[in-house]
């Protein structure tokens, strides 16, 4: 039976995302790949182009889902500072449940890749720190903070505490919990 359009897509980029989980994990080559998926490594390239093209895979589906999980967040919550603890601690979150994916987010997956990747890991936490500044913004404007405060320093303080927490995880071979003491840190981090 022929697998549907776009599954074995899927299924390439999940073993990769599985692939990646590995604390020790060996660099992943197509062929390592083809073998796990049982494949030939020609059969990949009529799916991806490029080994490039699997990673670029990967982080559209950390984009669509981080971001699609920040539109809820500031849709539902209208405090913006309550937005930017739920915000971080999703990011948080989403690291503790996608080990894989958060070898992307902090760049080791990458080391020998396209540069383009790592350019695009750039942009989406650049995107990350602009959605947080917004909501610092809201919580200004609701007296949450006070007007004197610095919403972009505290934003890229967020942002650099959350690549830190996935880089902790990541680096310990996913011992250390991204989320272990949030409640603390974030009323330090937040001024609650």
């Amino acid at each position: 039976m022929a697998a549907k359009p776009g599954e074995r897509k899927l299924q390439i980029l999940q073993t990769i995302a599985t692939m990646l989980e590995q604390p020790k994990g060996e660099k992943i080559t197509t062929a390592l790949l083809a073998a796990k998926l049982e494949l030939s490594e020609a059969a990949l390239y009529r799916h991806f182009a490029s080994k490039a093209q699997m990673y670029e895979g990967l982080i559209e589906f950390i984009e669509q889902t981080v971001f699609g999980l920040i539109n809820k967040i500031t849709q539902e919550e209208k405090s913006g500072l309550q937005q930017a603890e739920a915000i971080v601690a999703m990011l948080l979150g989403f690291a503790q449940k996608n080990r894989g994916m958060t070898r992307v987010l902090v760049g080791d997956a990458l080391v020998h890749e396209d540069e383009r990747l790592q350019l695009r890991i750039n942009q989406l936490q650049d995107r990350l720190e602009a959605t947080l500044k917004q909501s610092l913004r809201i919580a200004t404007t609701q007296g949450e903070m006070g007007e004197a405060e610095d919403v972009g320093a505290r934003a890229n303080l967020l942002v650099c505490f959350v690549i830190g927490r996935w880089q902790q995880f990541a680096k310990s071979g996913f011992t250390r919990d991204p989320m272990a003491q949030w409640p603390v840190q974030a009323a330090l981090l937040l001024g609650k």
